[in-house]
């Protein structure tokens, strides 16, 4: 914090988003949260989960793991929670959030053995015990009392995805799901590959009458990505709508987009309306 005179104080970002968190109340956070803040979460370094597992009973271990992301295998009071080794660290992380929601939250199975697809984006509009760890695996690792206030005054872009992703020590993909669903603009996140449209995930600006094209239109970035050679993460561009968008009108609209090409070779692009 720097002084400059009795009157002008600057504080750092952090220090803002710490003053912001001191004023919240506890009992207004979500279930996840609370156990956060019961923890002395302030700040995204203080997120230990490995910490905050073993303070409830289960221990956690990195290990090779066959057709799984990761398992939770439980006996009276304590548990032991297993994540696949060879995973990225923020697949990891959310992979041991998740099954970290099993073991709080889901007391009457002894054991879970969770996919890929049981842990991935695919489920969040399912009504199932898996959307709901999923849910809870992500206030864990990108809790909103946090986030809020760090993306306060940012655009919505993958750049600020990214930078998000490393201030929390989270995967891309989870990143860019939060910041949309907290956005207030319109906004969705899709993800391609060469058999057409993976996911995606809308927050409530989107019309409901507005859906996600399944093919991606050939002058776009990330058919580039998926079909050609081109990689990394693309520039902001704004484009007709239409080309992601079916819905009312969707030809007369402009969204800006931003594409990057992933790991596993699919292609995640954010799509938000520009308002006029």
């Amino acid at each position: 914090m720097l002084t400059l005179n009795p009157c002008t104080t600057i504080l750092s970002p952090w220090e803002k988003s710490s003053a912001m968190t001191m004023a919240i109340d506890p009992r207004s956070l979500s279930q996840p949260e609370r156990l956060l803040w019961w923890h002395g979460v302030r700040e995204p370094d203080h997120i230990d989960l490995e910490a905050i597992a073993n303070a409830r009973g289960a221990r956690v271990v990195f290990r090779h793991l066959d057709g799984c992301a990761a398992r939770l295998v439980r006996s009276g009071d304590a548990a032991v929670i297993s994540v696949a080794v060879d995973s990225i660290p923020g697949r990891q992380r959310f992979s041991l959030g998740h099954e970290l929601a099993h073991w709080i939250c889901d007391s009457q199975r002894s054991s879970f053995r969770c996919t890929s697809a049981d842990i991935g984006p695919q489920n969040a509009e399912a009504k199932s015990v898996e959307a709901d760890a999923n849910s809870f695996a992500s206030q864990l690792i990108l809790p909103s009392y946090l986030v809020d206030p760090w993306s306060a005054g940012r655009k919505l872009t993958l750049d600020v995805a990214t930078a998000l992703a490393k201030d929390f020590r989270a995967s891309l993909t989870a990143s860019a799901i939060k910041l949309v669903k907290r956005a207030t603009t319109p906004a969705c996140i899709v993800c391609h590959g060469q058999q057409k449209l993976r996911w995606f995930q809308k927050n409530s600006g989107i019309p409901f009458d507005f859906y996600v094209k399944r093919e991606l239109h050939q002058d776009t970035a990330a058919f580039d990505m998926v079909f050609g050679a081109a990689s990394g993460m693309s520039r902001p561009r704004k484009e007709s709508a239409d080309r992601w968008l079916s819905g009312p009108n969707a030809y007369q609209m402009t969204v800006e987009t931003q594409s990057v090409k992933l790991p596993d070779a699919t292609v995640l692009t954010l799509i938000a309306l520009v308002q006029k």
